[in-house]
């Protein structure tokens, strides 16, 4: 089985989470091990003066890294959990589009590590998020 199936299905029907950001998956380059997903946070995610909570911040990156995961083994049926995640807040994120673009900077059988940047609608870069997930295989 190839990613695109699977991200296609992943679009079709997201998890809760994803569909309350109003995320998609834009595009799997399999050579750069790199995923993108796009989000729309709506007021309903800010507090103060139109600024995106930084839990909310935190999930449009840890999103796309699991997500990365799943689409580099579309043999396996995985069960992806973040073992840490560290996220440095650059920026203030407003309510508004944002494109997070995830890379597996190395995958072992039970660990992954990866890292994700998350731009603002202007490309601006608003945070950055290292992570470290288990991996739990089955096959398809």
């Amino acid at each position: 089985m190839s990613a695109d199936p699977i991200l296609e299905q992943f679009n079709a029907d997201p998890p809760g989470v994803i569909r309350s950001l109003r995320g998609r998956i834009a595009g799997w380059t399999p050579e750069r091990r790199e995923l993108r997903m796009e989000f729309e946070i709506g007021p309903e995610f800010c507090h103060s003066v139109d600024i995106v909570q930084g839990g909310i911040v935190t999930a449009m990156l840890d999103a796309p890294m699991a997500c990365a995961v799943l689409a580099a083994e579309p043999q396996h049926r995985l069960r992806v959990s973040s073992i840490d995640i560290h996220v440095s807040f650059l920026r203030v994120a407003r309510a508004g589009r944002f494109a997070a673009i995830a890379t597996i900077v190395k995958s072992g059988r039970t660990i992954a590590f990866l890292k994700a940047e998350l731009f603002d609608a202007k490309g601006d870069l608003v945070a950055t998020a290292a992570s470290s997930a288990h991996l739990a295989r089955e096959h398809r």
